[in-house]
């Protein structure tokens, strides 16, 4: 209570220009003394009670403390020139199909406007995609790096690694080893590539006998069996299809 009481004196004698000595200081009734007593401590009170605080005053404000706003998303619709020049098309020809000024679409190849929902749609439709898959290229036009897993399917082993659009296998397998799990596929095309040994591969209404560096590409919703002839190694892709409208 003594303290708050010495800090509360302190504080209104500032404020009234008094000259406050400290009272463990003993200034010997001088004026000398009062002087060399006030000396010692700034006549700021305030800043006398930061600067003897644990933290200092300048640290409490200090920017680098301050939490960072993230950056946000950066989009790159310059890929839609790559899209427009695949299909030979000038930028008059998208914006007839599209509806979307030539102006708009000669920015965003530029990469010097973003693009709203209404506007992927519609240029999406120009090129055969949706806008999800449009935004997806705008947000994924640097590398994306992937980590592989491994798994037994039937006697085969395999090792994957799986991004968004595809999936890649690489299997090996004893003579005789079988597997057939059509089940576990969404709606994609697969390939099969052998690299050493030979494999059979069974479909509803056909056989087939692939030798080192022969490939099959089938639908991988209709049922299938993959038999090692020999011991062999493959790689196995899942290509997801593009959307149906």
């Amino acid at each position: 209570m003594e303290a708050e009481r010495a800090i509360l004196i302190l504080v209104i004698g500032h404020g009234f220009g008094a000259n406050v000595v400290h009272p463990q200081h003993d200034c010997g009734g001088t004026a000398t003394g009062r002087s060399r007593a006030l000396g010692r401590h700034p006549t700021n009170p305030l800043a006398f009670f930061l600067k003897q605080s644990i933290v200092p005053y300048n640290l409490l404000y200090k920017k680098d403390s301050m939490p960072k706003t993230p950056d946000p998303p950066t989009y790159d619709f310059s890929f839609l020139r790559d899209l427009r020049k695949r299909d030979g098309l000038t930028i008059h020809a998208v914006s007839e199909r599209s509806g979307i000024s030539p102006a708009v679409i000669s920015k965003l190849e530029r990469n010097q406007t973003s693009a709203e929902l209404e506007t992927l749609f519609r240029l999406s439709r120009v090129f055969g995609m949706n806008a999800t898959e449009m935004l997806y290229l705008a947000e994924q036009r640097t590398a994306q790096r992937a980590f592989e897993t491994s798994h037994v399917g039937g006697d085969f082993v395999f090792r994957e690694v799986q991004y968004g659009n595809v999936r890649i296998l690489f299997g090996a397998a004893p003579k005789g080893a079988r597997v057939s799990r059509p089940e576990i596929h969404r709606d994609d095309y697969e390939v099969c590539w052998v690299l050493s040994g030979r494999l059979a591969v069974t479909l509803p209404h056909e056989r087939h006998q692939l030798k080192p560096g022969e490939a099959i590409q089938f639908d991988a919703v209709l049922h299938h069996t993959y038999e090692a002839l020999e011991s062999c190694q493959v790689i196995v892709l899942h290509l997801r299809k593009g959307k149906r409208f």
